[in-house]
């Protein structure tokens, strides 16, 4: 009794009213994704998932500045997430490329959903427990980034219309089952932008903003998909050097085992 009398006490303070309102953006933000993806608006429907990962970026930073971090909050933006992140880019790619494969189509669209639901449980449960300098798995907006860029370089290209390829269905899969994967990710938490900095860094920063702005659909492309295979690549590349510290360590036990032997 006296437990259920904390918790409608703890309800009764309130919750905080300036992060909620941007994780609300994010999610007003997929749902209209969702909508426009349902009107063949598929331009439009992955631009609103960018604008809504822009919202989901600022709420978490604008709660832990202003010290209105809660746990209405963190659970408010995980719901939001599977919404911006998870439903809505699976819409968008089954509207516009795997409806025209039937059953495979929206079962792929509905693994990504999973595989995002998934991936929020789980990071949720394991905040204390991993690193915060990397992601356990691809995060959910990057892996809703990568389908809703690939849209945008679709009709930058010229495409119109709906983009039936095999390859969509394959991608969808594919970062679905990243999301869920051990395979660790940068999280650029570490990052600080207030420090002081080399000057060139400044130059490059500046350099690499005039790009995007001057062919915004190809390089957020670029980002978002080399993000996602940075991963992957990284997990070969220690792989292969364990792979040679090991040749080397056992080559030298050999080298070592014969002195003695002579």
């Amino acid at each position: 009794m006296k437990r259920y009398r904390f918790r409608k006490d703890q309800m009764k303070k309130g919750i905080y009213i300036l992060p909620n309102l941007f994780t609300t953006a994010s999610l007003f933000s997929g749902f209209y994704s969702i909508i426009a993806s349902t009107k063949g608006l598929y331009e439009i429907a992955a631009w609103a998932i960018l604008l809504a990962m822009v919202f989901d970026g600022l709420d978490g930073r604008i709660a832990r500045m202003t010290r209105t971090t809660s746990k209405f909050g963190a659970e408010y933006d995980s719901l939001a997430d599977l919404v911006a992140f998870g439903v809505a880019p699976a819409i968008l790619s089954y509207h516009w490329a795997l409806l025209s494969f039937g059953k495979w189509g929206w079962l792929a669209a509905f693994l990504f959903v999973t595989c995002g639901a998934l991936r929020l449980a789980r990071f949720n449960v394991q905040t204390a427990i991993i690193d915060s300098k990397v992601f356990n798995g691809l995060a959910i907006p990057a892996g809703a980034a990568v389908i809703a860029t690939t849209v945008l370089l679709y009709f930058k290209l010229d495409g119109e219309g709906q983009f039936n390829n095999l390859s969509i269905l394959i991608g969808t899969i594919a970062v679905a089952l990243l999301m869920v994967s051990s395979i660790k990710y940068y999280s650029f938490k570490d990052l600080n932008f207030f420090a002081k900095k080399p000057f060139m860094s400044f130059v490059l920063i500046v350099v690499i903003l005039i790009i995007v702005i001057a062919e915004t659909q190809i390089m957020i492309f670029t980002f978002s998909f080399g993000y996602a295979l940075s991963g992957p690549v990284w997990l070969i590349y220690k792989l292969s050097r364990r792979k040679q510290a090991g040749q080397e360590k056992q080559a030298h036990h050999q080298e070592e085992t014969g002195l003695m032997e002579k």
